[in-house]
């Protein structure tokens, strides 16, 4: 059966690849560009918002489309950037740009290391309904970044029980800690039960 990824995202598609170990196909090959507004107010709605657009997109109902939305969140911030993460500072930000702003806004408060976790909502659009997991990852961010590994807030994020961010550790660490690989073992489990219904 095959599986369609509802993210244009290049980091996301290598994750979920490396994590699902299936044939994924991201939505572009099969649609081209589809703009998606995200328009939820938390991260689980607009992951069924993008994994609901491009599975009626598609109009196959034996395809199964899975989508994510994840971000950081600094409670220091109130929460943010939260739902906001790809675009924190503003729409078409670059990860540098969405990191220095974060960066920013902490110097502005005088604050060079603070608790923040990562939340990844998985959305899996089928012929049966839509079904969505949760992964989270706690740890810190700093101001200075570190390592080039990664994407997004990676480089300023040092998990917990790790002395390096998650920009200078391995993908195999991360792999096993993040908040996306977390979620993704629990839709895992749903992707199984719904190819065994099939």
């Amino acid at each position: 059966m095959e599986i369609v990824l509802a993210s244009a995202n290049p980091g996301k598609l290598k994750e979920f690849k490396e994590l699902l170990g299936s044939q994924l196909v991201p939505y572009r090959e099969l649609l081209g560009e589809i703009a998606i507004e995200e328009s939820g107010e938390t991260f689980q709605e607009n992951a069924v918002i993008k994994a609901r657009t491009i599975y009626e997109a598609l109009g196959d109902p034996e395809r199964i489309v899975i989508s994510d939305d994840s971000g950081i969140s600094l409670p220091i911030l109130g929460g943010a950037p939260g739902i906001y993460s790809a675009r924190y500072a503003g729409e078409g930000a670059t990860d540098r740009e969405n990191m220095e702003k974060l960066i920013g806004e902490l110097r502005k408060l005088g604050v060079e290391r603070t608790p923040a976790y990562y939340t990844a909502a998985i959305a899996i659009a089928t012929r049966y309904g839509i079904f969505t997991v949760h992964g989270w990852m706690w740890g810190e961010v700093i101001t200075e970044p570190k390592g080039d590994r990664g994407f997004g807030y990676d480089p300023i994020f040092i998990p917990e029980g790790f002395e390096k961010t998650l920009g200078q550790l391995d993908s195999e660490v991360k792999q096993k800690i993040s908040h996306r690989a977390k979620a993704l073992e629990l839709a895992k489990i749903e992707l199984e039960v719904l190819c065994g219904r099939s």
